[in-house]
């Protein structure tokens, strides 16, 4: 048996706004490219999507795997910033563009990761692969192994670069889950990703996300080409509370795949809005439990609750809650006991699961006979 209750701290945070007036967004931009997919970072809503689910060539989007990876091995205590790598062959061999590491020279892990995200060197992608996992065909296997535990079941990798491979292969959708987690997982390091230049043995080499220098707003993340795989680019930008991210991919020049990101983020912001309506770990309720060693449990999220909707559409959103209609010890945090759903008219926005914040133990045997007998007059 189930029981439905209003959230009233949501329905007072939401009735706090202006009236609400009719949507009016228009259709979403036309865009030159094969694929392409606007999404906002904090609520995870697909905003614009076209062939998101069509398999594509990633070139050196993949170097956004490849620094997730190290930059969690780097934050388990496997390596460290400080690490000294010495550049294998195979590593200065690497074609395509490079930071120019000599073979044999020692360089610092924080070095190669800043030739590989600013510079997109494929030999500092190597010789990171080969540091973290002794050689690039076990960090590969890593790379998928991370690629499955986010959640990127359209993707398969098959080296640390983005050389063309029949079966090297993501998707839109897939690259913007990546995203997400790159940004939410090493917010810090993710910083990197704005820098516009950087030298190495005297060589200076530019960051080639034009909108860098277009857009303030813009701080990452990677672009990508080959011949086969067109101009790419994976877009972050943020504004005020609101952060997009744009993946446009299979584009037929640097200044399209710009372009292309520009007109999508630019939609993004212009009609919709995102805000905060719960904090992760804070109570929403306090429900009865039976039979524990305290009286009620509070119930509440995991992770923060953001929503995105157009411009001026606030008021008419929606939320309840259902929970078990009753509580029984003991309980466990992170236990879950019923969802939130938030609705914008008859759109589900979002759905998370109502969680126990604390632990609760069974109660001593004088309290269980007591909520026994209230229980039966219950």
């Amino acid at each position: 048996m189930r029981s439905s209750l209003t959230l009233t701290l949501l329905f007072l945070l939401l009735n706090s706004f202006a009236v609400a007036t009719p949507a009016i967004v228009p259709a979403p931009p036309s865009l030159s490219a094969k694929a392409w997919l606007l999404i906002d970072h904090n609520s995870g809503r697909v905003l614009v999507e076209h062939n998101s689910h069509q398999r594509v060539e990633p070139a050196s989007l993949t170097k956004m795997m490849t620094a997730y990876v190290v930059l969690y091995a780097m934050r388990n205590g496997g390596i460290s910033a400080e690490d000294m790598v010495r550049v294998s062959e195979k590593a200065w061999r690497m074609k395509g563009s490079r930071m120019f590491i000599e073979v044999n020279s020692l360089v610092s892990v924080d070095e190669l990761l800043k030739g590989m995200i600013i510079q997109s060197g494929n030999d500092a992608s190597v010789a990171l692969a080969e540091h973290v996992a002794g050689n690039e065909g076990a960090f590969v296997d890593l790379m998928n192994q991370h690629a499955r535990s986010l959640g990127m079941a359209e993707t398969n990798f098959t080296n640390s670069t983005g050389w063309p491979d029949a079966e090297h292969y993501t998707t839109p959708h897939d690259l913007a889950i990546l995203s997400r987690a790159l940004i939410r997982d090493f917010p810090d390091h993710y910083t990197w990703h704005r820098i516009k230049e950087y030298t190495y043995n005297n060589i200076r080499q530019f960051n080639r996300n034009r909108l860098l220098w277009l857009d303030d707003k813009v701080d990452g993340i990677k672009t990508g080409h080959t011949e086969s795989a067109g101009y790419c680019l994976v877009a972050s930008a943020k504004k005020d509370d609101m952060r997009l991210i744009s993946v446009i991919l299979g584009t037929d020049s640097d200044n399209a795949r710009a372009s292309n990101s520009r007109k999508l983020l630019n939609y993004g912001f212009r009609f919709y809005e995102t805000f905060l309506l719960h904090r992760a770990n804070e109570p929403l309720e306090n429900m009865r439990i039976w039979k524990g060693e305290n009286e009620t449990v509070p119930l509440g999220l995991q992770e923060d609750l953001y929503i995105t909707i157009p411009h001026g559409q606030r008021k008419k959103v929606t939320a309840n809650m259902t929970v078990e209609a009753m509580l029984v010890a003991p309980a466990k945090k992170g236990q879950t006991y019923g969802s939130v759903n938030v609705m914008l008219g008859e759109e589900k926005l979002s759905q998370q699961s109502l969680v126990a914040l604390e632990d609760v133990p069974e109660g001593g045997l004088w309290r269980k006979m007591v909520d026994n007998i209230k229980l039966m007059f219950n």
